[in-house]
């Protein structure tokens, strides 16, 4: 009971870590892409607000990056400590990209110091904005080395147990796993979409607030663009993923669908309540798992049933998939309405109402994150590494994890309110007006 209560708690405490450093995470990935967009945009287009665009996202990524910093090194700290089992299996096996991870990091740090530090300092911006390319590129690697981990973890290969030791390891075998394309490519995506719709949240907020100036204008279309983009991507590599699970995690399908009969045919199931093996009040897609699952709509589904009990992960993980896919479908939808919109000419995106909407997309993105997240985590259980070892298995003994949960959380807790504090406060100081004024200034001073 004692060994169950400490996995119970040591999942508590990983659970809080890793729900708080996914924000910083998605944002450290998907920024410095639309800050090297934007400024790429004003350099083709010689516009300053562009330019300034790119200038004070950089700022406020600083901030997420020291915030990011620190809870990337709890949880690095937190694996160590609560599955110092998983850690031994994974020190021999998959230890080189967490490595790379930590090199890719640094990488990224290394010039996105050089960037910020040279704004103003280059004739020529062509040659400033090619710093930001080993930012982003730095900022998605962190995030590809780091996500190979957590498929390898669902996958599990490149070693075998003899005799309760490791043997015939290949780290490289263990990168490469049937996990690694979808889960790679779905993490990348998803932060892209994320970070756009957040800025473009941003956007819509200031001119619901009563600005008028082209720089939120611009922001808000730039953004809208790019959601739509990553939007399509996302709803693609998604398809990938489920083709996956249907292959090689068919449990973990099978719940989230709430699919317990092997069948043909498959229908794909939307919320509802369960009652007992049938769920109710559902809203029923004919034929869609199927095709999910196997591009055919009379496909034969993998169904619970044909699972072991103990094997199969929480039922509830079908809430977190129906909110992913959901807030997934309407964050495409209100950026193909705005995108369309706006190149037919209508005038009804400008309307406070849609804005709203468009407000409202940039935290949604934030949820479907954390359900996707989630989703991926729960719907492994019973397992740490499919298949090999389990939670419990690989969980601490230490009687000190209750005590870690209250002072990180206390920790997580002055990180965040400290970030929106300091944001805040240092746009409200340098409002866009402030800084345009200024940049025009300068040019003068130039000039003469």
């Amino acid at each position: 009971m004692v060994l169950e209560d400490t996995a119970l708690l040591s999942r508590i405490l990983t659970l809080l870590t890793l729900s708080f450093h996914i924000i910083y995470a998605t944002i450290g990935v998907g920024v410095p892409l639309m800050i090297m967009i934007a400024q790429w945009v004003g350099i083709k287009k010689n516009d300053d607000h562009y330019i300034l665009l790119a200038r004070r996202w950089a700022r406020g990524f600083v901030i997420t990056v020291a915030v990011g910093v620190v809870t990337g090194t709890a949880i690095g700290l937190q694996l160590s400590l609560l599955w110092p089992n998983f850690m031994q299996v994974a020190g021999n096996v998959i230890a080189l990209p967490l490595f790379m991870e930590v090199f890719a990091f640094f990488f990224e740090a290394i010039f996105l110091g050089i960037y910020l530090y040279t704004w103003d300092r280059f004739e020529d911006q062509r040659k400033h904005l090619l710093l930001l390319i080993p930012v982003a590129l730095g900022a998605a690697a962190s995030s590809v080395f780091i996500t190979i981990v957590n498929a390898f973890m669902n996958s599990p290969q490149g070693f075998e147990v003899l005799n309760g030791e490791l043997v015939n390891v290949s780290p490289f075998l263990a990168i490469f796993n049937p996990a690694m394309p979808t889960k790679v490519a779905h993490v990348v995506a998803t932060a892209f979409l994320t970070c756009a719709f957040l800025l473009a949240s941003i956007a819509a907020l200031r001119i619901i607030r009563g600005s008028t100036h082209i720089y939120h204008k611009k922001a808000l279309h730039l953004t809208m663009k790019l959601g739509l983009v990553f939007a399509i991507a996302t709803a693609i590599i998604g398809d990938f993923s489920g083709k996956y699970l249907a292959e090689y995690q068919p449990e973990k399908l099978a719940a989230a669908e709430w699919h317990f009969e092997t069948e043909e045919g498959a229908d794909l199931v939307l919320f509802g309540v369960l009652d007992g093996e049938e769920p109710k009040y559902a809203i029923r897609i004919p034929y869609a798992l199927s095709i999910l699952a196997h591009s055919l709509p009379n496909a034969e589904v993998t169904g619970l049933n044909e699972f072991p009990e103990d094997e199969v992960p929480p039922l509830w993980i079908h809430y977190l998939f129906d909110i992913m896919v959901s807030i997934g479908m309407w964050l495409a939808f209100i950026a193909f309405v705005y995108v369309a919109a706006s190149w037919r000419g209508w005038k009804f995106i400008k309307q406070k109402w849609f804005l709203w909407l468009t407000l409202i997309s940039g935290p949604l993105a934030l949820v479907a994150i954390e359900a996707g997240w989630w989703f991926t985590e729960v719907g492994r259980q019973p397992w740490i590494l499919r298949g090999y070892m389990t939670v419990e298995e690989a969980a601490t003994t230490s009687g000190q994890v209750d005590l870690m949960i209250i002072l990180f959380a206390g920790l997580y807790f002055i990180l965040g309110i400290g970030t929106i504090v300091v944001l805040l406060r240092m746009y409200k100081r340098n409002p866009i007006e402030k800084e345009l004024a200024a940049r025009e200034a300068q040019k003068g001073g130039e000039k003469e």
